[in-house]
């Protein structure tokens, strides 16, 4: 363990610097909301997250995302569409009532502007092939405003720490060091900033072309495809699961080393002159932050059981009960039942032996936050070496493994029919059932990830491998159809589109109409 002093690294002191830095007050006028508006607006946005499908750091790119969308089919004008975007924002309680600067309205337009100007020229001039030109830029441009409207300075500086701290701790032996550190810095932004495809993107567009300005825009245009290709390479890059696993199990340190920083702004060098309150103040934040983690997984518990029913009710009612009728002349309310109630109970079931980590755990991280405070070359994990091209052709133990794992997916799967059948559930019942526990065990396995957070020592048992027998092979199975339903949920299709666009209209109409109520109301004073 390295001695705890005053004396901390260069680049901990560099990082220390970002966070006691004063932020900048703007003092220009602020929005404002109507505050019943705002509390309607903002439980319908409650609602409307709890039955989305992604992790709770991205929820903002995705409002932001889906009010785009919505509102790029009424307005042309940026400046509109932008004003109408904040607002909406504010309403649904994302930024409290005078917080946002209307300043900001100005910097969010002509963003819109410049990224509906490259998609219009990337379209006409056809430089992007089997690509969706309009979700890759409203993509970009929902991370872009995310965050012109929440910058996070010291997060930033934290990844930048991170990347420094743990680039060399990877190599890939037959590739570019440049390579090697665009998939530790993707790796990074996934794991400590929870960033989503979107957001990689935008990170990714930036290290290439730098922030879309008109001075730069024409530059950016000519060049557009070649980066575009570039980072699409390097999203699926052959080893970045590798890559991903490794920055993984080495990200808790740097995340309780960020909420020190954060709590003690200016104090942690002082803080440092007292090794015992030091370690006291660590473990505090590591308790502190296993019970949010708790709590993060009644949440996403929740949020997954409301996307399971939404999903599950419309292929119940529409898909299941009309096949029902058709072929047996009227609805099995058995079968549809036992699927409707028995995946989100079994998720439920699952949650409660999700266990948070214990003072073992806080120990080790403890010692790791001195490392990175005071060493200069902190060396927080061993190096992992990979190799990009396999040395030899597949062997027959490769073959006999998959031959072996398709079998563990006809084998599992085939208990489930055998049972399914026992209950005399009929074929797309039973079709039903495991497209919903295989999504449900993904969930469940998301939600197992969570609950490992801020973990650093792992254990296995002796059921280990049979549960990764039984049940990697439905997990799989679930993140493809997962996946798949996310983008295709038609409930969200239908609430987005057909049921927020009037809503969204009404509670504008309804914001207009007091603030002409509490004019006429100052008129009489």
């Amino acid at each position: 363990m390295p001695p705890v002093s005053n004396d901390f690294s260069k680049i901990a002191s560099a990082l220390i610097k970002n966070f006691e830095a004063t932020k900048e007050n703007d003092e220009g006028k602020k929005i404002s909301v109507n505050i019943l508006v705002s509390k309607v607006a903002s439980y319908y946005e409650k609602l409307r997250t709890a039955m989305d499908y992604g992790n709770e750091e991205t929820i903002l790119r995705r409002a932001i995302e889906r009010i785009l969308k919505r509102r790029l089919v009424l307005e042309a004008d940026s400046k509109a569409l932008a004003e109408g975007l904040v607002r909406e924002l504010v309403w649904a309680g994302y930024f409290a009532d005078l917080t946002v600067p209307e300043s900001i309205v100005d910097r969010v337009a002509e963003s819109i502007e410049l990224f509906q100007n490259l998609k219009e020229q990337t379209v006409k001039r056809r430089l992007l092939k089997d690509v969706d030109v309009y979700e890759l830029i409203i993509g970009l441009l929902s991370s872009e405003i995310d965050v012109i409207l929440l910058p996070n300075k010291e997060k930033e500086a934290m990844s930048n720490f991170m990347f420094h701290v743990l680039k060399n701790s990877i190599e890939i032996v037959d590739d570019s060091k440049q390579t090697r550190d665009v998939q530790v810095y993707i790796a990074i932004r996934k794991n400590f900033d929870r960033d989503d495809a979107p957001f990689l993107r935008y990170k990714l567009f930036l290290q290439i072309f730098g922030k879309l300005s008109k001075e730069n825009f024409e530059k950016v245009l000519d060049n557009f495809a070649l980066g575009v290709n570039e980072i699409e390479y390097q999203l699926s890059y052959p080893k970045k699961d590798r890559v991903f696993n490794h920055i993984k199990k080495n990200t808790p340190p740097f995340l309780i080393l960020y909420d020190l920083l954060m709590l003690e702004k200016g104090h942690v060098r002082k803080l440092a002159k007292e090794p015992e309150a030091l370690k006291n103040r660590v473990f505090e934040i590591c308790r502190a932050r296993y019970k949010n983690v708790r709590d993060k997984i009644t949440t996403a518990i929740i949020r997954s059981f409301i996307f399971i029913l939404a999903t599950k009710a419309f292929i119940a009612l529409f898909v299941e009960g009309a096949f029902e009728r058709l072929f047996y002349g009227q609805v099995q309310w058995f079968s549809i039942a036992i699927n409707t109630t028995v995946p989100p109970l079994l998720m439920i079931f699952v949650g409660l032996f999700i266990q948070t980590p214990g003072n073992k755990n806080s120990q080790k991280i403890y010692q790791d936050v001195l490392k990175l405070l005071f060493e200069e070359n902190p060396q927080i994990t061993p190096t992992l070496s990979l190799k990009l091209k396999s040395s030899s052709a597949v062997t027959l133990r490769d073959r006999v493994f998959y031959i072996l794992w398709l079998l563990s997916i006809i084998l599992v799967f085939g208990i489930f029919v055998v049972v399914l059948t026992k209950l005399h559930l009929n074929p797309i019942s039973q079709a039903v059932f495991m497209f919903f526990v295989a999504i449900i065990s993904f969930l469940s396995y998301r939600i197992y990830q969570t609950a490992n957070t801020y973990t650093v020592i792992f254990k296995q048992n002796i059921t280990t491998p049979i549960i990764d027998f039984f049940f990697v092979p439905i997990i799989r199975v679930g993140r493809r159809f997962t996946e798949g339903i996310a983008q295709i949920n038609f409930i969200l299709i239908i609430i987005d589109f057909i049921i927020e666009m009037p809503f969204k209209g009404l509670v504008g109409f309804f914001e207009q109409w007091f603030s002409f109520l509490a004019k006429k109301r100052e008129e009489l004073e």
